[in-house]
């Protein structure tokens, strides 16, 4: 790359990077951490099953900052399953099994997940992390 190639190289990305920066930054606080895990879910619904996509890199990218966050602040995850984080959550929050309804189901299938008879989904496990406000990864195993 030339010199001149070069220097045109970073006034693009100076330029893109004024445009992104704003979002696509390690959380400081919870509401960084919920607008960069909004954007996540947002580039996954673009994305799809498609690895192969142009925008992989970026959802690399701020997954790794959502997990860096996660371990930071959510240590209970350690050593623990997804469920385990579930049932933590509750305690925290004060819920019981009819609380969630509407992220998982009737009681009788919360029961039954918080006694390993059932699995989560991928939509309660993407209800439950915006109820919560983590990662979905928090309840996956």
């Amino acid at each position: 790359m030339t010199a001149l190639a070069h220097n045109d190289f970073i006034q693009d990305t100076i330029q893109c990077w004024k445009k992104i920066s704003p979002v696509i930054h390690e959380p400081q606080n919870t509401d960084d951490y919920e607008k960069l895990s909004s954007l996540l879910d947002n580039l996954l619904d673009v994305v799809g099953e498609d690895e192969s996509h142009e925008l992989m890199g970026l959802i690399d990218v701020i997954s790794h900052m959502i997990s860096v966050y996660d371990d930071e602040h959510y240590q209970f995850l350690e050593g623990g399953t997804g469920i385990d984080a579930l049932k933590f959550l509750m305690e925290q929050h004060d819920l019981n099994q009819n609380d969630l309804k509407n992220e998982i189901g009737s009681q009788g299938v919360v029961s039954e997940i918080l006694n390993g008879k059932r699995q989560l989904n991928v939509t309660q496990i993407r209800k439950l992390s915006k109820r919560f406000k983590v990662s979905p990864a928090t309840f996956i195993d």
